[in-house]
């Protein structure tokens, strides 16, 4: 059970076009941003930031960008936020059989070595303490530019957020993302834990 609830409906109303454009693209409103409308102000200012990370303008491929979100999550700890995002790795075209091999990346052959080295990176920046070093960045510059490099760490950063956010909230997890998770994750030791409704 959530430590702090959904925002009234009079709260999610006003927030109604973030909220209506975040169910347009995941196919439903995450419970974390509906506690978050509580605070209209914060809201906003995550959504630009996600906007320009996540959104169709950022630079990187939905699905590489949904896959650094799921191994900085998972480094993480935090099984929302794993759940969200390799369900939203499947809707930007991610195969089960990669979402199931992701913590093979390093010597499965469904990665490229360009996405080796962003999940490593993701992996190292995702964990406490941070363990990103130098070799981390003279990989990726192998394959990306410093542009999209400042994107991976801002896509590592925002589910930094994220993860901290929901973990302590302990936000309850929504049906479609709960369900692939259960499916696809559960092989992998994944559990809702207190994200259960």
């Amino acid at each position: 059970m959530a430590h702090v609830s959904i925002a009234p409906d009079d709260q999610l109303e006003q927030n109604s076009a973030l909220l209506g454009l975040t169910g347009a693209a995941m196919g439903f409103v995450p419970n974390s941003l509906k506690i978050m409308a509580r605070n209209p102000a914060l809201l906003q200012g995550f959504m630009g930031l996600t906007v320009s990370l996540m959104g169709p303008g950022a630079a990187l491929a939905p699905d590489l960008r949904q896959l650094i979100a799921h191994i900085a999550s998972a480094a993480a700890g935090c099984r929302y936020c794993q759940a969200h995002t390799a369900h939203g790795a499947e809707r930007a075209g991610v195969s089960a059989a990669k979402i199931a091999a992701v913590w093979s990346y390093e010597t499965s052959p469904l990665f490229s070595d360009a996405e080796r080295a962003a999940l490593a990176l993701a992996q190292a920046a995702g964990s406490v303490p941070n363990t990103a070093d130098a070799n981390h960045f003279d990989t990726l510059k192998k394959y990306f530019s410093e542009n999209e490099i400042v994107e991976i760490v801002g896509i590592v950063a925002l589910f930094g957020f994220l993860n901290r956010w929901n973990d302590t909230l302990a936000t309850p997890l929504e049906e479609s993302p709960l369900t692939f998770a259960e499916s696809h994750l559960g092989a992998n030791g994944w559990a809702v834990g207190k994200h259960g409704g």
